[in-house]
């Protein structure tokens, strides 16, 4: 149980920091080292510890990163970036272009994956645009994060969900959706009067560029998008729903397969693949059973305040994915629906708290970095705080009625 205790506390301490403060480790180096050695140290028996992998999360995930690979491979994010360059006229409009675009992907495609490829071409458009970029890039981080709540396929933390809660996809739209609309609305308000000073004035008019776009794959990996989704909607299990439309996808004679592949975020993969493991040595040992004993004592879960600040301070210590793993632990075994849709609600609205607070942020952070634009923690901060509290205060007002 000790040994458990200590492979827990190593990943806190890198996914709180992004990396081991004395080796060189990031966060999937972590999840795979605290996976082994809860084999290594008898924990686990390699059997157990392929058991304790959630194989249809890792499923959905991969599957769906190759939908979305084929649409950044046919043009269609550059696609997007022309179409609002040509239809907005002032700063303030190209922000909620960007507010929009962001948020309405993000509840459909992992936001990940969205912030990865829509930043670079928000960049480009405020290049040519002669925009601060800064406004903008929040808005495609704190978006996405706000964006991804609306449904079960927005974020990796919500597709866990799925597969753990047994909630209908409609059923946590339902509740989801209201929030999430008011939330973008507000997102786009907090940051236009945050940066007000910024977003005065109209953006030069200026072409986008020349831009390869391939519509007919655009047009058949949109359609398999929707197929998909429309099938999970049906009822049908997501992970044969995805692993189809990849299929489909991957026959084609028009794209090389390996320009798709490149595009699938691997690290996720083994990131989720080390926590199970680690999470079902934690459980095995004994360790959880304990831990949730001691807590049940001290902490209402049942009270929704409690347990939304509880979600939102947990997701900024170690990530969203982890607290979601280990708050499980504490959510009955049935008539704990309204938990799990505050759990996805709150995990997610948590990620707009500080910069560090979600992938998609530092996803952002870096992409910026790169071309020279530095986005600062108080420039985070000044607005992530006012629309995480506004968006908890919509969910815990709405899932009163949910």
């Amino acid at each position: 149980m000790w040994q458990a205790g200590v492979l827990l506390i190593f990943i806190l301490v890198v996914f709180s920091l992004g990396k081991s403060p004395v080796f060189r480790v990031d966060r999937a180096g972590a999840a795979i080292i605290a996976g082994a050695l809860m084999v290594d140290f008898g924990m686990l028996t390699f059997e157990e510890a392929v058991k304790a992998i959630d194989f249809r999360t890792i499923v959905i995930l991969f599957f769906m990163m190759i939908v979305i690979a084929n649409l950044k491979v046919a043009g269609f994010f550059e696609l997007i970036g022309a179409f609002i360059l040509r239809n907005v006229s002032t700063k303030k409009q190209l922000l909620l272009a960007t507010v929009i675009t962001s948020g309405v992907l993000s509840a459909f495609c992992i936001n990940d994956i969205i912030c990865l490829l829509f930043a670079p071409i928000i960049l480009l458009v405020c290049q040519r645009s002669g925009c601060n970029p800064l406004p903008h890039l929040l808005g495609i981080a704190i978006a996405s994060n706000v964006g991804s709540a609306a449904t079960f396929l927005g974020n990796p933390q919500n597709i866990l969900i799925a597969n753990l809660s047994g909630v209908a996809f409609t059923d946590y739209s339902f509740t989801a959706l209201p929030i999430v609309l008011i939330g973008l609305v507000v997102s786009y308000l907090v940051i236009m009067y945050g940066y007000r000073q910024q977003l005065q004035g109209r953006i030069k008019l200026t072409e986008y560029g020349k831009i390869a776009v391939h519509k007919y794959l655009v047009i058949k990996s949109l359609i398999v998008l929707v197929l998909v989704i429309i099938g999970y909607i049906a009822g049908q299990d997501l992970a044969i729903a995805a692993s189809l439309g990849a299929a489909i996808l991957l026959m084609t004679r028009r794209v090389e397969p390996n320009k798709i592949y490149t595009s699938i975020d691997f690290n996720l993969l083994v990131i989720f693949v080390g926590l199970f493991v680690l999470v079902g040595g934690l459980e095995h040992s004994g360790l959880m059973a304990v831990v949730v004993q001691n807590t049940v004592h001290y902490i209402d879960f049942q009270n929704q305040i409690v347990f939304a600040a509880l979600i939102i301070v947990l997701s900024n210590i170690v990530s969203n994915v982890p607290a979601v793993l280990l708050l499980k632990f504490f959510l009955p075994a049935t008539g704990a629906d309204v938990l799990w849709k505050a759990l996805a609600l709150f995990s997610t609205f948590a990620g707009n708290l500080t910069i560090t607070g979600s992938i998609a942020n530092l996803i952002v952070v870096e992409i910026a970095k790169r071309q020279n634009v530095n986005i600062r923690f108080g420039d985070y901060f000044k607005v992530g705080l006012p629309i995480t509290i506004i968006t908890a205060l919509l969910g815990l007002t709405i899932l009163k009625y949910f």
